[in-house]
């Protein structure tokens, strides 16, 4: 059987409020090229990924369509959709564009998928490598759902409600979760479709979905496989981490593997 058609949705539709700027952090520079052109460009040059949805603010669409999608040559965005108010709401709205078959590759749309991948990235994280795509490919494969994520070096505490530590959990048992997170189409689209006909009995009970995997995992009974990316991943939050990518930019400049 050949490879699957594998999308990848990648996500720019935050504001970035920690960041401290009047430009929304996936437009600022990094290097001379907007923060998001990495993730695009990993993509864009991936044997692993055929096709991307661009996720953005509303506002940007055109802005992200003329200055980013054009100006670099990003071939494979086939679609730039509206974000939503939380993160899963922009991520449904991806997953729509891919299950209705929104993506266009010229004047033809591309059939929803049935049998394919999809591969949820966060654009605020530069670091994306072929490895780690093929890694996940090779996961989702055989798994049907995985999240890229490394093992946390340090202690990790639970603390209670009045900030005492109330417990110590095996740090040998917890990862740092990255993106992307990688799943069967079918049972991501069906995950989230319940999510969204369910949010508001969530928040009603205080349940909050933090991530893509969280969805699978609440509403399906499909495992999420851990898959190792790297302790490089960084996702771009604050101004201490723009330096710190600088600092990592650098440093694959000079080792001859940087931009």
């Amino acid at each position: 059987m050949g490879k699957k058609r594998c999308t990848a949705v990648v996500l720019a539709a935050g504001r970035g409020s920690r960041m401290g700027s009047g430009v929304a952090k996936q437009y600022m520079l990094l290097r001379g090229r907007p923060l998001i052109w990495y993730a695009l460009h990993a993509v864009e040059e991936s044997s692993v990924i055929d096709d991307c949805i661009l996720v953005t603010g509303a506002e940007d669409i055109s802005y992200v369509k003329e200055e980013i999608v054009a100006k670099y040559g990003f071939s494979k965005v086939t679609a730039v959709v509206a974000g939503g108010k939380e993160r899963y709401d922009s991520v449904y709205n991806g997953l729509l564009a891919v299950g209705n078959g929104a993506a266009r590759d010229g004047d033809n749309l591309y059939a929803p998928v049935h049998d394919g991948c999809i591969f949820i990235q966060d654009g605020a994280r530069p670091f994306l490598t072929e490895e780690i795509l093929k890694r996940c490919y090779e996961a989702v494969e055989r798994d049907h759902a995985c999240v890229v994520g490394m093992p946390v070096k340090d202690t990790v505490k639970i603390v209670d409600e009045s900030g005492f530590a109330s417990r110590t959990p095996d740090r040998n048992f917890i990862w740092q979760v990255q993106t992307p997170q990688v799943f069967d189409a079918p049972l991501i689209l069906s995950a989230y479709e319940r999510l969204m006909r369910e949010k508001e009995r969530l928040l009603r009970d205080g349940i909050s979905i933090t991530d893509d995997a969280m969805v699978v995992e609440t509403f399906t009974d499909c495992k999420v496989r851990l898959v190792e990316g790297s302790y490089s991943n960084m996702k771009v939050t604050t101004p201490e981490d723009m330096t710190v990518a600088e600092a990592l930019l650098e440093r694959q400049r000079k080792e001859g593997g940087g931009f």
